[in-house]
């Protein structure tokens, strides 16, 4: 017996829109969440137009696994890339191995960039779709993806109405304070963001061994999370994780280095479970990998700026200042708890977010429709970064260095004030 897949009628709509609109092969993402006994798909987003590829002649394998890299990080916790799909006249058998190869790509770069930790109880098996235009015609078959030699498998694919209805929402606000050393140019021959990550995986590990409370409980594993709701009420909970410094001695961890990232600040974090009685060890595990997710693709995506890849300024101060972005959140739709989010960068305005939202997602949102009260635009404080700089020693900086600094704000909870944090990248 093969998997099975609850899918939310909206997804329907919106592939038999894709049929009825079909110029060429279309290509896209399944996204949804995955459990021990079946999985559910709440959305599908058709891959966006490659404007340097030949128009519905071929479908970029490379093209498909960047736009799931892109939507994967716009997918808080408890929501990731299930599978592809593919709309197209060509015969179910003759795709089938192109949607592998999709299949295969989208998750080795997907799992490149997540830090967690695998748990026993992941699902292993993600799923293709294959819908014929004009027969509307749907075979599913689902590989697992762990496995190179995995033969397809077929599946069952159901759809109904209200799928996205029922969700339980936990979310967090995480003070963090993180560290990391980055190498000198002869004592080490790892780019700088090979060896930031290394230091992110070693922070991943003690969000991992973090005690997670939830609605100020610690609660155990498969005790279901209770607070007395009401039925027909969204479910929501607060969850606090409580993180316990490394046991290493100081004398363990003194290194030679080239410069040092300090995080610094709060962040907002959110996870989403089907189920009508929740589990804590499923919303503890999905809250820490969302934890995870979000603190690395903000320091990923400041690495990628232009601005920090810049080598045009050879006497680099021994600080620069930076923003890291803050996470906005969009719902899926109106009626259903689920959210998406980007990142918003200090010089960007919310019409750019709604753009990435309908290229990306194909949601068509409204600035209106957008939650920015979690957190607050980053801003540079001066007073600040004077008084990091006094503490440095007055030694020349070095051309190959790369040096980054920011700020980063966001709220607290209500009866707290706006936590203010930095990061900063300093020579040593």
């Amino acid at each position: 017996m093969g998997r099975s897949y609850i899918v939310e009628e909206d997804v329907e709509g919106y592939l038999s829109k894709l049929c009825s609109q079909l110029t060429g092969p279309v290509t896209g993402l399944l996204i949804g969440q995955s459990s021990v006994q079946r999985d559910f798909i709440v959305m599908a987003t058709r891959t966006p137009q490659n404007e340097s590829a030949d128009a519905g002649k071929s479908v970029d394998k490379e093209w498909v696994s960047e736009h799931a890299r892109q939507v994967s990080r716009m997918l808080p916790g408890g929501l990731s890339v299930l599978g592809v799909f593919m709309v197209s006249e060509s015969d179910a058998k003759d795709t089938l191995t192109t949607l592998r190869q999709f299949l295969f790509s989208v998750e080795n770069l997907i799992s490149s960039e997540q830090l967690w930790m695998p748990a026993e109880d992941d699902v292993k098996d993600c799923v293709t779709l294959h819908i014929n235009p004009k027969t509307r015609k749907t075979v599913c078959r689902t590989f697992d993806v762990k496995d190179p030699k995995s033969v397809a498998k077929p599946a069952d694919w159901k759809y109904q109405s209200g799928v996205c209805s029922s969700w339980a929402t936990v979310s967090c606000w995480l003070n963090i304070d993180l560290l990391v050393p980055l190498p000198g140019s002869i004592t080490c021959t790892k780019p700088v963001d090979d060896c930031l990550k290394e230091e992110l995986k070693v922070w991943a590990q003690q969000i991992e061994r973090g005690v997670c409370l939830i609605e100020g409980k610690k609660l155990p594993e498969d005790s279901e999370i209770k607070t007395g709701q009401k039925k027909n009420v969204r479910q929501t909970y607060t969850a606090q994780l409580l993180i316990t410094p490394d046991g290493q001695m100081v004398p363990d961890v003194v290194q030679q280095c080239g410069g040092s990232l300090s995080v610094r600040g709060a962040i907002h974090s959110r996870a989403f479970l089907h189920s009508n009685k929740p589990k804590a060890k499923l919303a503890e595990k999905l809250l820490k990998r969302d934890i995870i997710s979000t603190v690395a693709t903000r320091v990923q995506m400041l690495l990628e700026e232009p601005q920090t890849q810049t080598e045009e300024n050879k006497e680099r101060k021994q600080t620069e200042q930076f923003c890291l972005p803050r996470r906005v959140f969009c719902p899926v739709k109106a009626t259903s708890p689920l959210c998406v989010c980007d990142y918003q960068f200090s010089d960007e305005g919310l019409s750019e977010m709604t753009d990435r939202f309908k290229e990306m997602l194909d949601i068509e949102a409204t600035e209106a429709d957008l939650d920015i009260t979690q957190e607050l635009i980053a801003e540079v404080i001066e007073s600040d970064a004077k008084a990091e700089s006094l503490t440095e020693e007055a030694e020349p900086p070095h051309p190959w260095r790369n040096n980054y600094i920011g700020v980063a704000m966001a709220t607290a909870v209500a009866l707290l004030a706006s936590a203010a944090s930095m990061l900063y990248l300093s020579d040593a």
